[in-house]
């Protein structure tokens, strides 16, 4: 998934404001490894105590609990902890109609997006490849024209289906799944 989880409007704040909103922290455990458990526990306790001092005090209590929750996560992912991000980023078109599949149980929009897109890109680099493959052998330059296209398209197709099916090559394992 694109890092949004670290954006204060991603999934994982969604899920620390409901879980403040419901004081019950297993709102947020299914967003970080099991190994981060306690951490979050305790810094949901705290939180929780914090925020009866005032509105200044509940603030910086949560803000706290939001860099904490999302460092962990970030961590079950194998990924560095940055900081929060801001609400509002562009997490270009297939993040929304993932998040939207899934709230609404429907994934045909997303799935017709992605088929769409895919369609587009692999076409588009097998025209170029083909457009490119009648060279003249004794024109260098273009014969090399044509092996970076046909290679655009072979590698290309090859990520993807690496990418889709997590069957990579040379004792890879494809997509790391988040640690959860």
């Amino acid at each position: 998934m694109p890092p949004h989880c670290d954006t204060l409007d991603g999934p994982v704040i969604k899920a620390i404001k409901i879980a403040l909103e419901k004081g019950n922290v297993n709102y947020i455990l299914p967003w970080v490894p099991k190994k981060g458990e306690k951490e979050v526990i305790n810094a949901f306790e705290k939180t929780l105590r914090a925020r009866g001092q005032g509105k200044e005090a509940m603030e910086v209590a949560d803000y706290w609990l939001y860099e904490t929750v999302v460092r962990i996560h970030r961590e079950g992912e194998g990924a560095p902890y940055t900081g929060l991000k801001p609400a509002g980023l562009d997490w270009g078109p297939v993040v929304p109609r993932a998040e939207k599949a899934i709230a609404t149980g429907d994934s045909r929009e997303v799935i017709d997006f992605m088929t769409h897109t895919l369609r587009e890109e692999l076409e588009a680099r097998f025209n170029n490849a083909i457009a490119k493959k009648g060279y003249d052998v004794n024109n260098v330059d273009a014969a090399r024209d044509y092996v970076q296209a046909e290679l655009q398209f072979v590698l290309f197709s090859h990520g993807l289906y690496t990418a889709i099916t997590g069957k990579g090559e040379h004792g890879e394992e494809g997509l790391k799944t988040h640690e959860h």
